[in-house]
């Protein structure tokens, strides 16, 4: 089952964009983008947006959108990709 997260993030040198993590089979997906009408990008994700999938996955957890085991993947997809970089 795929789960999609997205928030607005406001950085000062590139300003207001969107981005959008795609959980899906143990893998995940980042994408951003500045307007309504461009094109999604890859998004190489940082600290700050690791945390802030954990937080809008952890409010999902009690209002039974996504399982704790599925919690738990998201988290051990962290801790995987933060060995590989």
């Amino acid at each position: 089952m795929s789960m999609e997260f997205g928030w607005w993030h406001k950085d000062p040198e590139q300003g207001k964009m969107q981005v959008r993590a795609t959980v899906h089979g143990g893998n995940i997906t980042w994408h951003h983008k500045h307007g309504h009408h461009t094109s999604w990008i890859l998004h190489p994700p940082s600290e700050d947006d690791w945390d802030k999938l954990l937080y809008e996955a952890g409010k999902r957890v009690p209002r039974r959108l996504i399982s704790p085991k599925q919690f738990e993947e998201i988290k051990l997809l962290r801790v995987s990709k933060a060995r590989y970089q």
